[in-house]
């Protein structure tokens, strides 16, 4: 290893090694276009060896830019939110953009104006919001930002950034998984309608359920919470009709087949439950429950790509919708008339 005088190597060093001038050392940290492959190669190189570590403040007061994605979560204890804050932190780290998170709290009293005030004072780069309610993507609206926002969600918006799990794909693969065993006589168990997912899923349901000609039955409205689904199996005074039970996520899921078992029906043989987002505990209650995957790592490696395109002012990615997997499992059968 060559001798740089010093117990922190500089970029100076680092061009030394590499064989290259400082510029084009700050030009490959800088994610310049316009260095060719084996000039970055050798200066990466160079970097590892030495095991540089650039001066963040004196890049910011270069660039104008901080290296820093802010981020807004909604529903921040739940699993879907919480792994897609996971995998985009993942992403940023990897692509050297570092996280400052905000989470809003029902009842808490902090606006969606105010965390954006928040993260914005810190010098972010670009915003992400994830899991939002209605109300809040209606708030940020009628914020005037000087940053890039993507908002998490199913739909195209003409204000922000958006990209998002195909919801409707994966509901889908509920209706069409239950209508291959038999069913049709199927009650959704939605997630709060103000949360753009639970909407999004809810939506899908009724379009593909009627492509079916499968009954329509009033959806139950829940809050995604395994209590709620519990007192609601509870609450049952008999078998009921429907055969099949899609809910909107696993956590409710669980607590409806914990609240069947104690109500003393058994699933799949009475009711077949299906839930969304394949929480590791799934594949280990009893019965081990059938659901539907969703790609969190894909969705938070597009949320930083399409983030850091906006920040470096190049071409935004076309992503298409990040697809999902219909997990099979014993919560689901034939039913029971038809067995």
């Amino acid at each position: 290893m060559a001798n740089v005088g010093s117990d922190k190597p500089g970029i100076r060093q680092v061009a030394e090694i590499a064989g290259v001038s400082h510029m084009t050392v700050s030009r490959v940290l800088n994610d310049h276009p316009n260095i060719k492959p084996d000039t970055r190669r050798r200066v990466l190189e160079a970097i590892e060896e030495l095991d540089y570590r650039p001066n963040l403040v004196a890049r910011a007061l270069a660039t104008q830019r901080t290296r820093r994605i802010g981020v807004i979560i909604e529903s921040p204890v739940s699993f879907g939110p919480t792994s897609v804050l996971r995998a985009v932190e993942l992403a940023a780290r990897a692509a050297d953009y570092s996280i400052t998170t905000i989470a809003l709290h029902e009842g808490d009293g902090l606006t969606p104006q105010e965390a954006v005030d928040n993260l914005v004072t810190q010098g972010v780069d670009a915003l992400c919001v994830i899991a939002p309610r209605s109300s809040s993507v209606a708030a940020l609206r009628r914020i005037s930002l000087s940053v890039p926002m993507l908002v998490v969600k199913a739909d195209a918006d003409p204000t922000f950034l958006t990209v998002s799990i195909d919801q409707q794909a994966g509901t889908t693969l509920v209706v069409d998984h239950l209508v291959a065993l038999g069913h049709r006589d199927i009650l959704h168990i939605a997630g709060p309608l103000d949360w753009l997912d639970a909407r999004a899923r809810e939506r899908a349901f009724h379009s593909r359920a009627k492509s079916w000609g499968i009954r329509e039955r009033p959806i139950v409205v829940g809050d995604w919470t395994p209590d709620f689904t519990y007192d609601f199996a509870m609450g049952l005074t008999r078998l009921p009709d429907y055969t099949a039970i899609f809910v909107a996520n696993d956590d409710m899921a669980i607590g409806l087949i914990h609240g069947l078992h104690d109500k003393g029906f058994e699933v799949p043989r009475d009711l077949s439950i299906v839930g969304f987002d394949d929480i590791p505990l799934a594949k280990h209650f009893l019965p081990p429950l059938t659901t539907v995957r969703q790609d969190f790592h894909a969705l938070g490696t597009s949320v930083v790509e399409m983030l850091r395109a906006a920040i470096e002012g190049r071409a935004i990615p076309t992503l298409t919708r990040i697809p999902t997997e219909l997990v099979p499992r014993a919560s689901s059968a034939p039913p029971r008339e038809v067995r």
